[in-house]
């Protein structure tokens, strides 16, 4: 058996599966956001995220060429986690990795969420969207910890192994909502238009023969980590709700509705209350400042969060412990954030107008440093109420 893994688990995955199949493993790579140590016979790459540099390359390249070796009658093992995308990038032809990074980057500045991001990443790369399951003889078999609402296997690190349903037109289509083909380098314009135009270098779909050995699951979710803070919440004497629907959308819009839901369901419940809920929300820069989109998340509920109860507070935190380009996880709110922070003489809402949402926090001591947790499953949300 081969083994490739890739993202933020990707070491501790490789490293259990290791112990669990022993010399069954013949060679691998792994390829993580750290460095790290890979367990023998496996070799080690540290990329990069949120962004693809050098290292990612290397170790995209390093797993197709793992892909390729593993012949007919072997299997291939594939761990994926949340950050693969950025971690094993193999730019297509014509598209260089910085044209990719600034592609990335002007995405994500944009607002566009991971199934966005995703479809232009699989038209501009030679092993996500199922190309690598394309390039093994091997039989494939992929587990993977999600870090998308949905589960989607085919957004999961951008679906390196499973068919991709999306298509240079869905490409195109985003590029073009999100900043407009002129702001992309010309070679993704270029690449995408051609595609459109010929579609040769299609991303394999659903039927293609060449991933007929490979098959996929998911193995952990956002549903993993709502149900550890449930039960904490419950061992530590709180009525739980959980929310099942993820919080999705433009951090500052998805905060206040989302309070405004659980004002509705918390009124029908006993206290005190902990509300869980999950998801992904997105960030459209406009501003000069700084935070992640769970710290801008947290922000716009400062003035939402008081009508809920004279004693409230909420925590918004990535799982893997880094939100947006800042070292902190995300931040705390509660009934008196205002206060403190009017007599500090800040203004929530300019700090929100700015995206400067890390300055406010840690100006008030409210950001959450958890560090690094090695790991992904989307953002958490727990809201207290007494």
């Amino acid at each position: 058996m081969w083994l490739i893994a890739a993202g933020k688990a990707a070491p501790a995955m490789a490293s259990r599966a290791c112990a669990e199949l022993g010399p069954c493993v013949r060679g691998g790579v792994v390829i993580g956001s750290t460095s790290f140590s890979a367990p023998e016979p496996l070799e080690s790459v540290r990329g990069q995220h949120p962004e693809p540099g050098e290292g990612s390359e290397e170790g995209g390249r390093r797993a197709m060429r793992i892909a390729r070796r593993a012949g007919l009658g072997e299997e291939l093992l594939v761990l994926l986690s949340g950050g693969a995308s950025a971690l094993m990038a193999l730019p297509a032809g014509g598209v260089t990795l910085e044209d990719k990074r600034r592609t990335t980057e002007l995405l994500l500045r944009a607002g566009a969420d991971i199934h966005a991001l995703n479809t232009v990443r699989k038209h501009l790369s030679g092993i996500k969207g199922g190309w690598l399951a394309a390039a093994t003889s091997a039989s494939c078999w992929t587990l993977a910890v999600s870090d998308v609402v949905g589960d989607d296997l085919s957004v999961i690190g951008s679906g390196p192994t499973v068919a991709d349903a999306t298509t240079f037109l869905a490409a195109r289509e985003v590029l073009a909502r999100y900043g407009g083909l002129n702001a992309y380098p010309a070679s993704v314009v270029g690449r995408v238009r051609a595609g459109v135009a010929d579609g040769a270098a299609e991303t394999p779909k659903p039927g293609d023969p060449r991933l007929a050995r490979s098959k996929a699951e998911v193995i952990g979710s956002r549903y993993d980590a709502m149900r550890g803070a449930a039960d904490e919440a419950r061992a530590r004497g709180f009525h739980v709700l959980v929310v099942e629907r993820p919080i999705v959308g433009e951090a500052r819009v998805a905060a206040r509705i989302h309070l405004e839901e659980v004002a509705r369901a918390a009124a029908r419940q006993a206290r005190p209350l902990c509300v869980v809920s999950s998801g992904e929300t997105t960030v459209a820069v406009h501003g000069a400042g700084r935070g992640g989109r769970n710290q801008e998340f947290a922000l716009a509920a400062v003035d939402a969060l008081l009508p809920l109860s004279a004693t409230a507070a909420l925590a918004s935190v990535g799982t893997d412990g880094i939100d947006g380009p800042t070292d902190a996880a995300g931040a705390l709110v509660d009934s008196a954030t205002t206060t403190r922070a009017r007599h500090a003489g800040l203004v929530p809402e300019a700090f929100l107008a700015d995206n400067n949402a890390y300055e406010f926090f840690e100006r008030v001591g409210d950001l959450i440093h958890t560090g690094p947790t090695n790991t992904n499953v989307g953002d958490l949300q727990v809201l207290l109420l007494a």
